[in-house]
């Protein structure tokens, strides 16, 4: 796709201590006593701009020096013709994200960028024009200057200028529909979803609007938009999802459906006014992407026999437990595909129904025409189901009618928001659902984390501490991902999950009626045999599946 991007020398993740000085002088070819001014620096870069400044260095050694750091051609872009190309991008971009092309030649187009690093400003010209791209460094001065030919000059604008009558709705359509904010809009969505992203968050802050991706679990930011895009960029999405473009002051929630690649995504669309703006998330749901399987959602072999001997019971409830993005509902959905037979008659009640599942009858909340879970609830039991799905238990109404209908001969899987398996229990006796309908109705509770799980292109083998292997009663070899071009040097590719199932036997029963606390519960049922959340991370690290620092940053408890 592109010319002299892939070629670059292999770099290490930077260290976190400044760069010597002699290194320093060594590389950019100046005298000790020129580099001294400079005060610590991180990267020969960094140093390299420092001195371009003070005017220690000539702007082409500087840019010679880049060139070699990251092993492509500088381009002084002084006698160089401004491609035409750029006229399709919007200015605001070219100048944010400090690219400019400015050469055709026969199918290939040449790009000087002040930031060799951020190759989605590169993906996104590729998109645009459907041509192979040659990447030269250049300075960001320079860079700005055929920019400038090309637009003109950008006025200096004031904090009042760049403001956008936001008060005018039409005004915000038209922003919202012009081509340049559609494409930015579909070039972030795009790039989410081949970047594996579960989720968008374009945050506003004073002077710029961040644009970050949560990939495995953990946020990263990708890109850097100018503050005057905020409204065009809210507004479109807003109008994706159908969402009121003049609400502006109260949270909206809505939902779009998009095609990337051929593949369907479902967007789960939320919005949160902030001092500097609105915020918007990004929920991603992708079809082809979804596994509902109990062989492949991380259960041990002696976990799925527990899962799988849980979900056959005639009735009772089972809950499945842990925070926001932990993977309950995938597990909820595939205890419903093994149970998901003729003779069976399945009603699921979400908020929202993430997807569509054949032979299943999936009923979507609507607060604003009273369907609530609550309300949906009291109708499905009436309908004559065999197993019920409820997608959240949020209060004591749905905690109530969901126990009632598991007293009554109807298998029920929902999900409750609690850290571990036993405090699920407390939970509900906290909502003020009586301790002895709890401990009659409720039959197992599922807790669950995501672990990132190594990359198996650079997994190398290392030997932890004696201190840690005896603080974690932990033996044999760990693993980690060392970091390459695979998993963008995070030395993780893909999540699964550890799991902690506790099962309600009588012994638990009676610790319940007698309103036990959670400590309580958990200590009976692990020592009739449960394995707790780090337990089963730890089984993990063992396997060479995760790190031990991975199952700490979700399950350790001090």
């Amino acid at each position: 796709m592109f010319t002299g991007i892939f070629k670059r020398k292999k770099t290490q993740k930077e260290t976190p201590s400044p760069l010597d000085i002699q290194q320093i002088c060594n590389f950019w070819g100046i005298p000790v006593e020129e580099a001294k001014p400079l005060g610590k620096c991180y990267s020969l870069e960094e140093a390299g701009k420092k001195l371009l400044m003070t005017g220690a260095i000539s702007e082409e050694t500087y840019l010679a020096g880049i060139s070699n750091l990251h092993g492509i051609p500088y381009a002084l872009l002084e006698e160089e013709e401004i491609s035409p190309v750029s006229l399709q991008i919007d200015p605001y971009i070219l100048r944010s994200k400090k690219f400019v092309p400015f050469r055709e030649t026969d199918g290939e187009i040449h790009v000087a960028t002040a930031n060799p690093r951020d190759l989605y400003a590169l993906e996104y010209l590729y998109r645009v024009t459907g041509k192979k791209l040659s990447l030269f460094v250049s300075t960001e001065e320079r860079v700005e200057s055929a920019i400038n030919k090309l637009f003109g000059k950008q006025k200096q604008e004031t904090d009042t200028d760049l403001e956008i009558d936001d008060s005018n709705i039409e005004t915000l359509i038209d922003l919202a529909s012009e081509a340049p904010v559609i494409r930015l809009v579909n070039m972030i969505i795009s790039r989410a979803v081949e970047n594996n992203a579960s989720d968008i968050h374009i945050e506003p802050f004073e002077k710029e609007v961040k644009v970050r991706y949560r990939i495995d679990g953990v946020l990263r930011e990708v890109d850097s938009l100018p503050k005057k895009l905020l409204p065009a960029v809210t507004s479109r999405i807003k109008i994706m999802a159908r969402l009121d473009i003049a609400n502006r002051r109260t949270p909206q929630d809505g939902r779009t459906k998009i095609k990337v690649g051929g593949r369907e995504v479902d967007i789960r669309v939320a919005t949160l006014p902030t001092i500097y703006g609105e915020q918007v998330v990004m929920r991603l749901l992708d079809k082809e992407k979804s596994e509902w399987d109990v062989d492949r959602i991380g259960l041990s072999p002696e976990e799925k026999d527990l899962f799988l001997n849980l979900i056959s019971a005639s009735h009772g409830m089972i809950l499945v437990t842990g925070p926001t993005g932990s993977g309950k509902t995938t597990t909820l959905y595939s205890a419903l595909k093994v149970l998901n037979k003729e003779e069976v008659k399945i009603i699921t009640i979400e908020d929202p129904v993430e997807y569509v599942i054949p032979g299943i009858i999936q009923i979507q909340v609507n607060p604003q025409a009273g369907l609530t879970f609550a309300s949906g609830l009291r109708s499905i039991v009436r309908q004559d189901p065999d197993i019920i799905m409820v997608g959240e238990i949020r209060d004591k109404e749905t905690a109530d009618i969901a126990i009632h209908a598991a007293l009554t001969g109807h298998l029920v899987l929902s999900t409750l928001h609690t850290n571990d398996a036993p405090s699920a229990i407390t939970r509900l006796t906290d909502m003020g659902i009586d301790s002895f309908l709890v401990a009659s109705s409720v039959i197992g509770i599922v807790a669950q984390r995501l672990v990132r799980v190594i990359c198996p292109n650079c997994r190398e083998e290392v030997t932890l501490p004696e201190d840690v292997k005896k603080r974690f009663n932990f033996s044999g070899p760990a693993f980690r991902g060392k970091g390459c071009e695979i998993c963008k040097y995070s030395g993780y590719t893909g999540r699964t999950a550890i799991y902690e199932i506790l099962i309600v036997d009588d012994d638990i029963r009676k610790a319940v009626t007698s309103s036990a606390d959670s400590e309580s519960i958990k200590k009976i049922a692990v020592s009739k045999g449960m394995k707790t959340l780090m337990e089963s991370g730890l089984e993990k690290v063992r396997k060479g599946i995760t790190t031990l620092e991975e199952v700490m940053r979700v399950a350790y408890r001090v």
